[in-house]
């Protein structure tokens, strides 16, 4: 592999947001994960990938909901908002007025969408093609509606309040029944009981988790029929399976119950709501929670989505039956000038743009070298408004910087010196570039690409005088799904772009044309590169897949179809988090460089490729082998694990790495104290 310098970047202080509610679509096997600053879209059948990001807006708290394969959301501001999937933008947004808004439920039909508000009212709204159009309000109550669920008849919905909970019948508009919830024990009576979560079963069945850290579940004719204590304090969300066989319920805690419909004795007939499982994953807060049929997934203050396998309904000792936690974006937040040694850092709310350290010395693989220049903090640029930025990118001559939000594109010259720093917004933007999903540079940083609308690549030209508008790329598969991946290649002639269809369409730069497609394949991209010197197209999947494609030839390369033909290693397909970048060595162009969270590994493609009891060493561990068995274990992957969660790696111009991290202590560190629990010894 040789040896490499590296830059060990850790002053990206990257810090994710709280999850506030997840909301789970069987029929896109898909969820949405609502957090403070964006929406989140994870594609539960294409290895748990982070498809799609929507940007959020200061100080909203929001609550997510699916209707169909439409996804709405409200929060505190008092608006419910419809998302355009596939131009990752807020629709619309609608005053709900009737204060701040608790929650939101749709129907299964799909017609309606109830929000409970702040003033005591459940407000209903029709669904229609374009829009939602307000219908009535129904029955008022004395206190704010904080959790809502609807019969799947769509006949009656369930409103949770602050110590009861209210059935109305969503044709008349009226109250028809009240449940009382019981306090705590040893509660005192002054503090009322908030029911934070209801769920209503097709049988009629009512369960609740309150305040009082109770599930509480009523049958069909309003009776309590029993009482689980779960918690000493809050349970926060309930989320009932599809077959409504099981109930899972989230605690302030950070457990996670999950109840049963069985029989509590061995060849007994009747069943009853039985606690069978107990989860501990979570430190702080469980706000989100989806029950699918093979897995308990949920989410809250400690910022991290958890896959918890039911054990009872996957395959043991396979990749489904394995605990996964995904904490950091699947997407990059760094941009880097390969030729000026700088470093753009993308916040929701602004940009650090950072200048490299120096060091002169040498040493032996594994040790730090001396520091001749200190990394240093060169501007912070602030955005304007509430919207949060959606991308961003430096251009590799440290020249250019550029950002977008859903709203608007901004442009900045930059003049750096040893001791200046000049930045300079740039006035006049082509009226194209209004809203984009992603931005890059051209390797000689004369033209800027923007994904816009319509699956289409805007070309705008650069230089000291203007920015001018040349030209708008767009391929003929008909996708209007966002593209979430631009790579333009070194010479400057092609530039790929991926969509979030699975789809990969190259363009011809000097012809302003589409040039080919890639071959499709059911898996989403999660990075793709063209080779400096042999133009053939690297694309890595979210299912761990690998291909080349010569777009010279427009066929995949002999080496692509060995390695489809005899399959990747099992190691490297058991791997959870996907690779989020590639890019090549200059110095040797059978290096293909590759990183995801925990690792990053060079592949040789001169060299054989592993067999099937072959072992991923770490580089170390395999120089530390003696000769003969260091030969036997050589293959083409070559994996180094010696640093912790990586937001980003990449080679310089002068062959240096430069690897960003962000040990997920640091962000645990930053986090609110947790509810005080008692502890052993303690």
């Amino acid at each position: 592999m040789g040896e490499l310098r590296w830059h060990r970047v850790r002053f990206f202080d990257y810090m994710p947001s709280a999850i506030r509610s997840m909301a789970f679509n069987s029929t896109r096997s898909a969820w949405a994960v609502a957090r403070a600053r964006a929406v989140e879209i994870f594609n539960f059948a294409d290895n748990y990938f982070q498809e799609k990001v929507i940007p959020g807006r200061d100080g909203r708290s929001i609550e997510a909901c699916w209707v169909g394969c439409r996804l709405f959301s409200a929060g505190l501001d008092g608006e419910i908002t419809e998302y355009d999937l596939d131009n990752l933008r807020p629709r619309y947004s609608i005053e709900a007025y009737g204060g701040p808004i608790w929650t939101i439920s749709g129907n299964s039909q799909g017609t309606l969408l109830a929000a409970g508000c702040e003033d005591g009212t459940v407000k209903m709204f029709e669904i229609l093609e374009e829009r939602i159009q307000f219908q009535r309000n129904l029955d008022r109550q004395k206190g704010r509606i904080v959790s809502l669920s609807w019969h799947p008849s769509g006949a009656q919905i369930a409103a949770g309040m602050m110590g009861m909970i209210r059935i109305f019948d969503s044709e008349t508009g009226h109250a028809t029944h009240r449940l009382l919830v019981e306090q705590g024990v040893g509660a005192s009576k002054s503090r009322e009981v908030v029911v934070w979560s209801v769920a209503f079963l097709s049988d009629r069945t009512i369960i609740s988790g309150d305040s009082a850290g109770k599930v509480q579940i009523w049958d069909g004719l309003r009776t309590l029929i029993r009482t689980h204590l779960v918690s000493k304090w809050d349970v926060l969300v309930l989320s009932v399976s599809q077959d409504e066989s099981s109930v899972i319920a989230g605690t302030s805690e950070g457990t996670i119950a999950q109840f049963q419909f069985i029989s509590s004795t061995v060849g007994q007939q009747d069943k009853h709501w039985v606690r069978t499982r107990t989860f501990k994953n979570h430190s702080h807060d469980v706000r989100g929670a989806s029950n699918t049929d093979t897995a308990v997934v949920s989410g809250g203050m400690d910022t991290q989505v958890v896959v918890r396998p039911l054990l009872d309904k996957v395959e043991k000792n396979t990749q489904e039956s394995a605990l996964r936690k995904i904490a950091f974006p699947h997407r990059s937040l760094v941009s880097c000038a390969k030729k000026a040694g700088l470093l753009l850092f993308q916040f929701p709310d602004h940009l650090e743009l950072w200048r490299l350290g120096e060091s002169d010395g040498n040493g032996r693989p594994g040790e730090s070298l001396p520091v001749k220049r200190r990394p240093e903090k060169l501007i912070q640029l602030k955005t304007k408004g509430e919207d949060h930025i959606c991308c961003s990118t430096l251009s590799p001559c440290g020249s250019w910087l550029a950002y977008s939000t859903v709203s608007s594109v901004r442009l900045y010259r930059l003049q750096l010196s040893s001791n200046n720093v000049g930045i300079q917004k740039v006035s006049k933007l082509p009226k194209e570039l209004h809203s984009v999903h992603q931005l890059c540079f051209s390797s000689d940083s004369s033209r800027l690409f923007a994904s816009s609308s319509l699956s289409s690549v805007i070309v705008v030209a650069l230089d000291q005088a203007e920015c001018k508008y040349l030209h708008t790329l767009k391929h003929k598969s008909g996708s209007r799904q966002p593209i979430h991946i631009l790579s333009p290649s070194e010479d400057g002639q092609w530039l790929a772009a991926a969509n979030t269809d699975c789809e990969i369409h190259v363009f011809n730069l000097r012809k302003m044309k589409l040039h080919c497609s890639v071959p499709a394949y059911g898996s989403c991209p999660t990075a793709v590169s063209i080779h400096p010197t042999s133009c053939n197209l690297v694309s890595v999947h979210a299912d761990q897949q690998i291909f080349e494609f010569s777009l010279k030839q427009k066929e995949y390369t002999e080496w692509s179809r060995q390695l489809q033909k005899r399959g990747l290693h099992v190691l490297w397909l058991q791997r959870d988090t996907p690779i989020t970048r590639v890019t090549f060595n200059p110095k040797n162009p059978a290096h293909i460089v590759l990183n995801d969270t925990f690792m990053f590994c060079i592949i040789d493609q001169s060299l054989p490729l592993p067999e099937a009891k072959a072992t991923f060493y770490n580089q170390m561990r395999l120089r530390s082998l003696p000769q003969p068995q260091r030969l036997r274990e050589s293959h083409a992957f070559k994996i180094c694990k010696n640093f912790q969660h990586l937001l980003y790696v990449n080679l310089l111009e002068d062959l240096s790495l430069v690897v960003v991290e962000r040990p997920l202590m640091d962000i645990m560190s930053q986090l609110p104290a947790p509810v005080r629990q008692k502890k052993f010894a303690t």
